[in-house]
């Protein structure tokens, strides 16, 4: 789904839903779900409502719900530069190996 195009309104909306749609799936009430999430009720109603509520509310709500993952999308992944990853690929590319011991036997010859 492209959230590029829909309003913050929208989200928000999408958001409350998922949050109702995942606590009638756990055959959780409102009150329920609020007291094990440390929030009112009426709090809860306007989150699944698609109202503005705190991050931390909506935080508290998911984890109860067990549905923190959607939070991997904020984690940092370590990632190479550039110009980091062409020094590692310098560091190990194939050297020549000159024998001078051999260099030494078989002196040039004249003409």
């Amino acid at each position: 789904m492209d959230y590029s195009t829909k309003t913050d309104i929208q989200i928000l909306q999408q958001i409350g839903d998922f949050v109702k749609a995942e606590r009638i799936a756990q055959n959780k009430s409102q009150d329920q779900l609020s007291s094990e999430a440390g929030i009112s009720r009426s709090t809860l109603s306007l989150l699944e409502r698609g109202e503005k509520v705190n991050l931390i509310t909506m935080i508290q709500v998911l984890r109860v719900l067990d549905q923190l993952q959607w939070l991997e999308a904020f984690e940092l992944k370590n990632t190479i530069s550039p110009m980091d990853y062409i020094k590692l690929q310098k560091k190990y590319e194939r050297q020549r190996v000159r024998n001078t011991d051999k260099a030494a036997e078989n002196p040039p010859s004249e003409w």
